[in-house]
């Protein structure tokens, strides 16, 4: 793997940080050099809020980056803020349930899910940064199923439904990358 690099933006509340913390954390289980950025300001649920994570085969000297290679906007100010931090080829996943479907730019993929309807369709509407995480898996293809689960089983320990949706949400999305057409 060559060095990569996520922003996930959305509102406080939808799990932004649980997703970049997760997507870190699985990363250093697999041996990989990982910073983890947070950004939020001093509003409460609600207010935006974003991270970024990079993540390298060596050492990372940067802990920002201008561009990223993955965005995943969680509402629609998250894709209006970050749209033009996607990277020439990079590819920005946008929830489709709060934004809308425009794309502005040529040089990058799209992928359009509704993620806040699929999660409620789970059962539980903070399960959707898990499918976002399960999209991110089926497009990078070399994240291990059994480090998801040990960082869920960890973060969620005396949760086990929650621990269940989640994973369940995780592979709706890693299914729905390989199987459907997003963009």
């Amino acid at each position: 793997m060559t060095t990569k690099n996520f922003i996930i933006s959305g509102a406080g509340g939808q799990g932004v940080l649980s997703l970049g913390v997760a997507l870190a954390n699985i990363f250093m289980i697999a041996d990989k050099f990982v910073s983890f950025c947070p950004c939020y300001g001093a509003e409460m649920r609600g207010g935006a809020v974003n991270c970024e994570v990079n993540v390298s085969d060596n050492e990372l000297f940067i802990l920002q980056n201008s561009k990223a290679d993955f965005v995943v906007a969680m509402n629609q100010l998250s894709f209006d803020k970050f749209i033009s931090k996607v990277k020439e080829n990079g590819t920005i996943i946008v929830n489709s349930s709060l934004a809308k479907i425009n794309k502005t730019r040529d040089d990058i993929k799209y992928i359009f899910v509704p993620l806040t309807q699929e999660a409620l369709k789970l059962g539980n509407i903070k399960t959707a940064n898990s499918i976002a995480l399960g999209i991110l898996s089926g497009l990078l293809g070399n994240i291990l199923f059994d480090n998801v689960k040990k960082i869920y089983k960890k973060a969620l320990k005396d949760k086990t439904e929650l621990l269940q949706k989640n994973l369940d949400a995780y592979l709706l999305g890693f299914k729905y990358i390989k199987e459907k057409e997003c963009v």
